[in-house]
């Protein structure tokens, strides 16, 4: 399995999926966009593209010159019928390089919060109510043809699927004990409590069960979108014989 991960910033890594790579003996390389000298490679040799977070906005493109090029890049593997997933900034990113809006949300979401699933035919289904990290103040609109798969109190739009080879996560079901010290340390003066940014002390206080269950979700969905045959979005389903 061949599978290319796009890293924005060297505190928000893989987290729990290095695990699934590992087990699945894949041939992965990274794109770090914070550092010099990063390229990407056709996307048409690719099985899987993960796209992480970041603190930055998708439409910073004037500054980030880079954005554009990813969003081309998520934009070929998608039309290969490669399997991709985006991860918080990597959904908003998938998004807005398929034609949807992503603008700041309603408030801020930081923190250990549920989401709710919205259950959509052929698709990825979450569990019923899982309780999720977020860390992220903007959101992304649905993209044309794109299912809604989870919602919260405080952002509508939790995850959304695209044929059955694409789906974009706004919260972080990756998390470790270890990155969510990483993203602390790097984000800390976000900290501000209000209705949904918990403390430091609330985001470190979750059992371990919380960081197993998560975890447990998402080697559900990187299997389901590495084990089910791609279609390209748009594409309609084949017709049972």
């Amino acid at each position: 399995m061949r599978v290319q991960v796009l890293e924005h910033v060297p505190f928000e890594g893989v987290g729990s999926i290095e695990g699934w790579l590992r087990a699945r003996d894949a041939d992965v390389r990274y794109t770090r966009f914070h550092e010099p000298g990063h390229a990407l490679p056709d996307a048409r040799g690719l099985d899987l593209v993960i796209a992480m977070g970041g603190p930055m906005s998708v439409n910073d493109e004037a500054a980030l010159p880079w954005l554009k090029a990813e969003k081309q890049f998520l934009r070929d593997a998608i039309g290969a019928g490669r399997a991709v997933l985006g991860v918080c900034l990597g959904a908003q990113l998938v998004a807005s390089a398929l034609g949807a809006r992503v603008q700041p949300n309603a408030q801020k979401e930081i923190g250990w919060f549920d989401v709710r699933a919205t259950p959509a035919p052929d698709a990825f289904r979450f569990p019923d109510r899982l309780l999720a990290f977020h860390w992220h103040g903007e959101t992304f609109e649905l993209p044309p043809g794109a299912r809604r798969l989870a919602s919260s109190d405080a952002c509508l739009n939790q995850a959304f699927q695209l044929g059955t080879n694409v789906v974009g996560v706004q919260f972080h079901l990756e998390t470790t004990p270890q990155s969510l010290d990483a993203m602390i340390g790097a984000d800390r003066r976000e900290l501000v409590e209000a209705a949904f940014v918990q403390s430091e002390a609330a985001l470190r206080a979750v059992p371990a069960s919380a960081y197993r269950r998560i975890n447990e979700v998402m080697v559900e969905l990187l299997d389901y979108l590495t084990r089910r045959e791609p279609r390209a979005a748009g594409e309609a389903p084949a017709r049972a014989a």
